[in-house]
């Protein structure tokens, strides 16, 4: 299992993967981008060229997630969300990119932009992984009292092993 990143040469970070842990992490990296790549504008030319969405929350929960309400009143995070998510689902997809750029199987050093990329990206895969899997904050407890034959434990190892890597990261980092 890697070790986490570590600081690095002029504030970036290293790290070191097998390849086995750069297939799950672009694996799992690949499908939160599928969930963000195809974010709706609206059906105006001016609209679509402006990067104006639509208004309403999505249904599904870890879209809800990755893209929450900014304001409690409804017309407010409808306008805010018209706005923003466009650019917003830009950034994600931005930084999901680099972590798939930069995931390689060895020892690599991430320069700092690379490294809050990867911040950003890790944390959006985690939530995503997270929301499937309705994680609550006894997870630690679950999966230490799960049985290693239950179908339920390599993801939820997975979901730790991830908190561990953001973890080492912001360390890294800070």
């Amino acid at each position: 299992m890697s070790s986490g990143f570590r600081p690095g040469p002029g504030g970036g970070v290293i790290a070191a993967f097998d390849a086995a842990e750069v297939s799950i992490l672009r694996s799992l990296v690949s499908q939160t981008l599928g969930l963000i790549e195809p974010g709706e504008t609206g059906d105006d030319p001016l609209e679509r060229a402006l990067g104006i969405g639509p208004s309403e929350q999505s249904a599904d929960p870890v879209l809800a997630r990755l893209f929450p309400s900014a304001y409690e009143d409804s017309d407010s995070a409808a306008e805010f969300r018209r706005y923003t998510e466009a650019t917003l689902r830009e950034g994600k997809r931005a930084d999901a990119r680099v972590m798939l750029d930069s995931a390689v199987p060895g020892r690599s050093t991430l320069t700092p932009e690379q490294a809050q990329a990867w911040m950003r990206a890790l944390n959006d895969v985690r939530l995503t992984l997270g929301t499937r899997l309705e994680v609550t904050e006894e997870i630690h407890d679950e999966i230490a009292g799960m049985p290693e034959d239950d179908p339920r434990y390599p993801v939820y190892v997975t979901y730790d092993w991830l908190t561990y890597l953001q973890d080492t990261l912001v360390r890294a980092l800070w």
